[in-house]
């Protein structure tokens, strides 16, 4: 919690610092994070479901991969070290899709979208995510608005992929 993350105006650009308790405590200062949105050759979309542990949206379908960029770290080296972390791939092509302002009651992030076509294997960390698995257009179409993923990820899927409850 005292992980130190950088302030940032809506371009992205730094202005101050701030620990992860004060960024989560409901302040709403505005933090980058980078996400990552996997998807295989068949065009299924891999997930991770967060942990019962986690502070924020425990136990719902979430994107592949998602975490602060810290104090000092580039967009690009914050996506890499979090892939790594959370789902295990080293070797991947990132394409930046956009970014957006994600609010929420308790906090405000600057949110850089990626995504990649991956088919080797995917190693999701045991200490960081409860599963992971791919998921069908249908099936992500299907649980849309059901309380089974976190809000912010069916607002990027919406957003980035044009798919909405079928």
């Amino acid at each position: 919690m005292n992980e130190l993350l950088p302030i940032v105006d809506e371009n992205g650009t730094y202005y101050g610092m701030i620990t992860r308790g004060e960024a989560h405590n409901g302040s709403r200062v505005l933090h980058p994070v980078v996400h990552l949105h996997v998807f295989n050759s068949q065009g299924e979309l891999y997930l991770q479901l967060r942990p019962k542990w986690k502070d924020i949206q425990p136990n719902r379908w979430d994107t592949a991969c998602g975490g602060h960029v810290s104090y000092g770290e580039s967009i690009d080296e914050a996506l890499r070290r979090e892939v790594v972390e959370e789902i295990g791939i080293f070797d991947f092509v990132p394409t930046q899709l956009g970014k957006y302002v994600y609010d929420s009651e308790t906090e405000s992030e600057l949110v850089y979208v990626f995504m990649t076509t991956y088919d080797d294997p995917i190693f999701p960390s045991v200490k960081e995510l409860a599963d992971g698995r791919f998921w069908s257009r249908e099936e992500i179409a299907i649980n849309m608005g059901r309380d089974v993923f976190t809000p912010n990820f069916e607002l990027e899927y919406k957003k980035f992929f044009g798919h909405k409850r079928g």
